[in-house]
């Protein structure tokens, strides 16, 4: 089995003041990798990342995730070789096919159905490992034309620092299985008008089994050597002695902004819910690890969760 790394997060505007601290803290920790998200509505991730990078020595930086529509591949490869560069390979690549909508309307960027982003995706991430090859690089695609490119910097780690692909749906995990070194499991959305909602059902177990057979029939003989995330959702993570109760409140939330019933045990068993003691949660990491496979999880509360951090990072 793979050993536990957990990921600190940090996506609020305010906390960008305590960055250095924080990110001191959650190298201490025993944090493996600290991640900062990618939305128009806040501050840009690689910036701050390579400052997290210059006050740490062994965290891994990251982006959960990168919105591909926001910036083309050529340039976005130049600027993940030099973070890799500037943090002596310690970057891993998130990035995404996009999915909030809201954006794309704001700046007027088309928001395409879920296949062409895909499709964009899956050309991006071939130019982006095409860029750090050694040589002239040509790609000729749908949507990107790269003609003998030359002397971006080549990253440190080779061939190309860690990509990290999340999502919920068949094409997205598909594609993951294929190209990615860690794949995030996340819940399906569904888009409609104004921001997209969850779709209640796949963040269940049985949801999470289903999106795995997609994961290793697309990697094949190469699926041990992916690592598997997940992340909360539909409430932060809470530690308490009463976890049924919080439990209820998520079903209320969920069932008010979906119409869709799910049970208690449903909420507590699933990958992407964590509530409970300390105990409690040291025992479900485990049990997510033994059931499914998955290693890798980000944390939005250090200071609640380090008895279990402190117990399990690098087990």
């Amino acid at each position: 089995m793979r050993p536990f790394r957990f990921l600190a997060a940090i996506d609020d505007d305010e906390a960008f003041s305590d960055l250095i601290p924080f990110a001191r803290k959650a190298e201490a920790m025993g944090y493996s990798a600290f991640v900062i998200p990618d939305h128009l509505m806040g501050l840009a991730p690689l910036l701050p990342l390579a400052q997290v990078a210059a006050v740490t020595e062994r965290l891994r930086v990251g982006t959960f995730v990168l919105n591909n529509s926001l910036r083309h591949p050529a340039v976005l490869a130049q600027e993940l070789a030099t973070l890799d560069r500037l943090s002596n390979g310690r970057l891993d690549i998130g990035i995404g096919a996009g999915w909030n909508k809201p954006e794309y309307d704001a700046i007027g960027i088309p928001f395409e159905p879920v296949g062409v982003r895909i499709k964009k995706l899956a050309e991006a991430i071939a130019v982006i490992k095409g860029s750090f090859t050694e040589g002239p690089f040509s790609f000729a695609g749908e949507y990107y034309t790269i003609t003998d490119l030359a002397d971006i910097p080549a990253p440190v780690q080779r061939p190309h620092p860690p990509f990290f692909l999340g999502g919920g749906g068949k094409r997205f995990l598909t594609l993951a299985g294929r190209q990615a070194q860690i794949v995030g499991l996340a819940p399906r959305l569904v888009i409609g008008e104004g921001a997209p909602r969850l779709d209640a059902p796949s963040i269940t177990a049985a949801a999470t089994e289903e999106k795995i057979g997609w994961i290793r029939a697309a990697a094949g003989d190469r699926f041990d050597e992916i690592e598997l995330n997940t992340y909360p959702t539909g409430g932060p993570i809470v530690v308490t002695a009463e976890p049924r109760i919080e439990a209820r409140r998520r079903v209320d939330r969920i069932r008010e902004q979906t119409g869709v019933e799910l049970s208690v045990e449903e909420v507590l068993e699933s990958p992407h819910t964590f509530v409970g003691s300390a105990k409690d949660l040291t025992r479900k990491f485990l049990e997510l690890r033994e059931r499914f496979g998955i290693s890798s999880f980000l944390i939005d509360d250090l200071d609640a969760m380090a008895p279990v951090v402190e117990q399990l990072a690098g087990q």
